[in-house]
């Protein structure tokens, strides 16, 4: 021990960078793996071994228990939990570790508290009745857990728990830059909601015995820390919503009608991902007003991603949600999951040619009439500053449509959210449990064009023949004079094929198709 304690704390630091990522460590919102990795990646905890050495080197000596401390507490997640709240109301109560926060992860998960019947009672009677199928879904265990979750969550409501300690946290918090909501589920939670998906006709007719909407939860969430926000007047300056509800926004928007856009103009990032909970094109377009209140006034704004899920793409104008604004500082775009015509696309393209440095065209669909290479030519032959474009999953409407009418289904991105743990206690000693993300950001990162692919656990497996050449019969760089034109990029106006994509990412961005060069 005496012979580590003579290391300088810059030495002290290196080690510490080993076991832990750096924790000043971000990734720049022009890099293509930004939006994927940095926003909607779940914050994982700790591995074990991490966490036990930075807590037990933390526990050794005064001077080792602070240089730990930005390596424990610049990440801090919190679970809607009497448990969670209490340790975010211990760390937010000690100056000298909430001054390291930078990004504070909210996990919620389903309401259980307004459920009809009980899920304590529900699962008892299911479990009672011999229902051959109860047997396969549950455990005893299971209801237990569940009526625990449900009288936690019924106290927490009941006191105001997590408004008053959110508040404040957010006013111990004044480094803090990202702020994000995550929905959290546990094999509980999961096997609940899976049998009442294959046994949908139990409880009254026309609502489902246990209500497990996710809208509820939500909204509770974001209206207490939008309050919260604005009451502390935090400097947070990035927000990620990856499911978001959209009854429930526009629920808080009519509450709060100048608390969210209070908080816009310090925006330099805004990821959000909505959920289809039925009609999602009449929720969207019933919140066209409240997306031009937060667009307009977020003048600072560096990286912005709306996205819908890939099953339901949104049918309405782009404009509809994005009001013709131009963002001077934009530096990264992202849309997912949209029918559109391709003039759309190259209008908020245009708007931002002089600044653009990625764009993200995740499952756009183009409606008949339009074409792709419309698009492309327009985004190599103007956008000053691009770096890369994602295409990933990029087809035409009818097309899209017809696979999904041959009853093939068309699965969504692994939902961002987080696994409930029962191992919360992520560090050793007093203070030292609340679990922190470690810097993960780097690991799986779409950063090269190759890495954002169809294939591989997360893909959409939508069983497109591969009908386009492997190997394409032109060169754009320097080895040949060879520089196409419309007609040789392969769009033939119906379907996108992989190989196409992949083709296009490269040629929009002046490198060669063949060489990647």
């Amino acid at each position: 021990m005496a012979s580590i304690q003579r290391l300088s704390n810059e030495i002290l630091k290196e080690i510490l960078d080993h076991i832990a990522s750096d924790p000043q460590k971000s990734i720049a919102v022009d890099r293509r793996e930004y939006l994927s990795v940095e926003s909607f990646r779940p914050p994982s905890p700790p591995l074990p071994s991490q966490a036990h050495d930075i807590g037990s080197f933390r526990l050794s000596c005064r001077r080792f228990a602070e240089l730990g401390i930005p390596y424990q507490f610049t990440r801090v997640t919190l679970r809607f939990s009497s448990r969670g709240f209490r340790r975010l109301d211990d760390i937010c109560s000690n100056g000298h570790l909430a001054k390291h926060t930078r990004k504070f992860s909210y996990l919620v998960p389903l309401f259980y508290s307004d459920s009809r019947p009980q899920v304590w009672d529900y699962i008892r009677s299911i479990k009672s009745s011999h229902d051959p199928y109860a047997n396969d879904y549950f455990h005893l265990s299971d209801a237990t857990e569940l009526r625990g979750k449900e009288q936690d969550q019924a106290k927490i409501l009941r006191a105001k728990d997590d408004i008053r300690i959110l508040k404040k946290a957010m006013k111990a918090f004044t480094m803090l830059q990202h702020v994000q909501i995550l929905r959290l589920e546990n094999e509980a939670d999961r096997r609940l909601i899976n049998f009442l998906m294959t046994r949908p006709n139990r409880g009254q007719p026309g609502q489902p015995p246990v209500d497990l909407r996710w809208s509820p939860a939500c909204y509770h969430a974001t209206k207490t820390l939008t309050e919260a926000l604005v009451d502390a007047k935090s400097p947070f300056s990035r927000f990620s919503g990856p499911m978001m509800s959209p009854p429930s926004l526009l629920a808080v928007q009519r509450k709060l009608p100048q608390a969210l856009p209070s908080l816009a103009p310090g925006l330099t990032c805004l990821e959000l991902h909505f959920e289809d909970e039925g009609n999602l094109s009449r929720h969207i377009l019933e919140m066209s007003d409240a997306f031009k209140s937060v667009f307009a006034p977020a003048k600072n704004l560096q990286a912005v991603h709306v996205g819908f899920p890939s099953r339901a793409p949104l049918d309405l104008r782009l404009e509809d949600v994005f009001h013709n604004i131009k963002w001077e500082k934009l530096r990264a775009f992202g849309i997912q999951a949209w029918h559109l015509n391709a003039a759309e696309v190259i209008n908020l393209a245009r708007r931002h040619s002089k600044t653009l440095r990625g764009l993200r065209l995740r499952d756009v669909l183009l409606k008949e009439g339009s074409r792709w290479r419309d698009i492309l030519f327009m985004l190599r032959g103007e956008m000053e500053q691009l770096d890369w474009v994602s295409l990933r999953r990029v087809d035409y409407s009818n097309h899209f449509e017809e696979v999904s009418a041959s009853s093939m289904e068309v699965p969504d991105e692994p939902p961002a959210s987080a696994s409930d743990s029962d191992d919360e206690d992520g560090f050793p000693g007093h203070l030292n449990n609340l679990d922190i993300d470690p810097e993960s950001e780097g690991e799986g990162s779409d950063e090269n064009s190759n890495a954002d692919t169809d294939h591989g656990p997360d893909a959409d497996e939508f069983a497109l023949s591969p009908d386009t050449p492997t190997s394409m019969p032109f060169c754009t760089c320097s080895r040949s004079s060879y520089l196409g034109n419309a007609d040789d990029l392969g769009d033939n106006g119906k379907h996108v094929t992989y190989q196409q994509r992949k083709m296009w990412e490269k040629w929009v961005c002046g490198r060669c198709i063949e060489h990647s060069c």
